[in-house]
């Protein structure tokens, strides 16, 4: 009496049924087939219906008691009083039920963990669904008239064709060549042909790029010379007009939306190259699949993706194809397909992702690589003698991948270090040869965080093909230095004239350059012209040129004698930021040599120069912010197993961003303002902000994410 009673109060709770549709299946093959799926739920709090939690990170009782146990899906503990269904298959493994019913609806009949394909399946239905006179029965087996039903759905036996469609999207025989991409949406298609020069009146309201000048100071004696004077370029892209829309809609209290508009952005053709080999099993697998479901479900339906898998050998899950509705659903499949084993073979997985770029018959005005992986190259990369990885990774890459590669564009690779045994040397090798960044995931929590970031950016390309050009205008003045980071710059022989190759620019994002000239005595004059700053770029709306013949001219005062010269706070700014970035270069290099108590001294001795300077002593929020990463990577250098883990990986990660004046994730915090580094854009707050307030799909209203300060936004001057 006693467990019936209990069964009852359990059943009184659930407000649920569980009906389970007769079959001739089941009454001819009943001894043969495996352990029917069961739906358990327990509940402590009164009745529940089977809804999504509010959070997505409920915890749920599991069936055996065993509170240790995760669900798949979600990731979270099953524990035990929580008054969520547990869904069990016939292949044993459980999972919350409102989780297995929102996979189930994408179209899987596999088991998430074990590839088992089921023959019974969960989903909801209301009441008024069951056919009228079948009867509802509940989980203890009397009728019960809930308003909602947890149903086990018997699948039909599988046809001979009933996986044509999706064992296409695996390629398991792959072409020779990858020209079978999906054909570019006719509304946003355009024509080679159709790109022309234009100037400033012809661009739309979306603005043109920002071009300003700092000089170190304002003024020289006439009698006076001065070597290597310093004059700072500042760039800045416009924003979009999506976002020059939301910004009305944010003053109007109108809803606001992070994802750029398709009309006011470039469309992008991504490939995710994603490893898959052993050590990625479980968690670190599963949150990578979640990862790659947010990135597909923020590309737009003009947007294409293909996602290569690799482990000992790299395979393509799928063509590269419009993010349509459809197509989201077969990338979500095809991600959701994937298994861990073998070894590590990056190479071939950028191989076989850059061929997808260079084969492709239709191209996306931006186009980009994604490239994840937690451990060693096992096949083409070793390791030279003693603990030092080997970092010259430019002869296994495709020439496509390679700055000014011979195939006439560059494919950027943005690579992400997963955890502590993942190469950091070769991935940031890669990412410094494509022109990409190099980011560091040190906790597995944070992956679709930097995910989020990354493509905030990749979906707010404004600018294609910068080119800064500045030019002599004193007949007897000479450059001496362009300093721009991992840029590539060029100077004349005669030293008159010198260019910087900026490539794309994100919306509202800014770059900071530095020129040296000799100013020469000349008293000829009150006032000198220093330099001539242009720029030209492509617009990858209209595929048109833009150019800025005049953007800017330098000019300073030459009095007789000047007074006590004030340095600017722009340019003391930007020294500071190439000291620091110089100083990390240097210990990282002694750190490779096993002189980690060097590099510990070089980078203090970087922090006490900083301190000493004038933006420091004005509480400068970059100079603040620079003296604290060289503090943490001192720390990160406190052993050999330490810098080894992680300081290696933090370093590089700081050099790319440096390098690059582009935001990348390091360490392993998820806090916004540890994870998001410099550099970060509003579009990619945009999107962080919406990866770490999205539940199951849908943006949470709970949450608000505090902005992060960037570098630049920290300078005081107005724009």
């Amino acid at each position: 009496m006693g467990s019936k009673w209990r069964k009852a109060k359990i059943a009184l709770g659930l407000n649920m049924c569980l009906y389970v549709p007769p079959t001739d299946v089941e009454q001819h093959d009943s001894s043969s087939s495996p352990s029917p799926a069961k739906i358990f739920s327990h509940s402590s709090q009164g009745p529940t219906t089977p809804t999504p939690s509010s959070s997505g990170l409920r915890s749920s009782k599991s069936p055996n008691n065993n509170n240790k146990r995760t669900c798949a899906i979600c990731l979270t503990d099953m524990k035990t009083g929580q008054g969520h269904a547990i869904f069990m298959a016939e292949c044993s493994h459980s999972f919350h039920f409102h989780c297995i019913t929102s996979n189930v609806r994408h179209g899987n009949q596999i088991c998430p963990v074990c590839r088992a394909k089921w023959k019974e399946i969960p989903f909801q239905r209301t009441v008024s669904d069951v056919p009228r006179g079948r009867p509802r029965m509940s989980a203890v087996g009397w009728p019960h008239d809930d308003g909602w039903m947890t149903v086990l759905r018997r699948l039909p036996p599988a046809r001979a064709d009933a996986n044509r469609h999706i064992s296409s999207l695996y390629q398991v025989n792959e072409p020779a060549t990858f020209g079978d991409d999906e054909g570019l949406d006719p509304q946003h298609e355009t024509a080679e042909g159709n790109a022309s020069t234009q100037d400033v009146g012809d661009v739309d309201s979306m603005g043109t790029v920002e071009v300003k000048t700092y000089t170190e100071v304002s003024a020289v004696p006439k009698s006076v010379s001065y070597d290597n004077f310093t004059i700072l370029i500042h760039l800045k892209a416009p924003l979009t007009s999506g976002r020059q829309n939301r910004n009305q809609n944010r003053n109007q209290n109108h809803a606001e939306s992070p994802q750029s508009s398709e009309d006011s952005r470039a469309l992008v053709d991504l490939v995710t190259v994603l490893d898959v080999s052993g050590s990625m099993s479980g968690t670190k697998l599963a949150l990578l699949k979640r990862a790659m479901g947010f990135v597909i479900q923020n590309l737009g339906p003009s947007d294409r993706l293909s996602v290569i898998a690799f482990s000992s050998t790299a395979r393509r899950l799928f063509p590269l194809r419009r993010m349509t509705e459809t197509g989201k659903l077969e990338a979500l499949q095809a991600v959701n397909s994937l298994v861990s084993n073998g070894g590590t073979n990056i190479a071939e997985g950028l191989r076989k992702g850059a061929k997808v770029l260079v084969d492709r018959k239709w191209k996306n005005p931006v186009c980009s690589i994604m490239l994840l992986s937690d451990g060693q190259d096992t096949y083409t990369v070793s390791s030279n003698s003693g603990t030092r990885p080997r970092t010259d990774y430019k002869s296994l890459l495709p020439i496509s991948i390679h700055q000014n590669g011979s195939t006439g564009f560059q494919i950027p690779v943005h690579a992400f270090g997963f955890g502590a045994d993942h190469d950091a040397a070769s991935m940031h090798s890669i990412s410094e040869t494509s022109g990409g960044t190099f980011s560091f995931i040190e906790a597995e929590g944070v992956i679709q965080d930097a995910f989020a970031q990354c493509i905030g950016g990749l979906l707010s390309v404004v600018v294609q093909e910068l080119q800064v050009k500045v030019e002599c205008l004193h007949s007897r003045l000479q450059i001496g230095s362009i300093k721009a980071g991992s840029y590539k710059t060029s100077i004349m022989a005669n030293a008159r004239m010198g260019s910087v190759d900026v490539g794309d620019l994100y919306a509202e994002e800014e770059r900071d350059f530095l020129v040296t000239v000799n100013i020469p005595v000349d008293d000829t004059s009150d006032e000198i012209s220093l330099l001539k700053v242009s720029c030209a770029y492509r617009d990858p709306m209209t595929k048109g040129m833009v150019t800025l013949e005049e953007a800017s001219q330098v000019k300073i005062q030459r009095p007789q004698i000047t007074g006590t010269q004030v340095v600017s706070m722009e340019v003391d700014r930007q020294r500071n930021r190439l000291r620091a970035a110089e100083a990390m270069a240097e210990a990282k290099a002694a750190a490779e040599h096993g002189d980690l108590a060097c590099a510990i001294s070089v980078l203090e001795i970087c922090g006490k120069a900083l301190s000493e300077t004038a933006s420091a002593r004005a509480g400068d929020r970059l100079c603040i912010a620079l003296s604290a990463e060289l503090k943490e990577m001192q720390e990160r250098m406190a052993s050999r197993r330490v810098y080894e883990t992680s300081g290696r990986a933090y370093i590089l990660s700081g050099l790319s961003s440096h390098s690059w004046q582009r935001a990348t994730a390091r360490g392993d915090s998820t806090d916004s303002t540890s994870l998001m580094q410099a550099y970060q854009t509003p579009s990619m707050v945009d999107m962080v902000t919406q990866s770490q307030t999205m539940v199951f799909g849908t943006p949470s209203s709970q949450r608000k994410l505090r902005q992060t300060m960037s570098f630049p936004a920290a300078r005081p001057h107005p724009r």
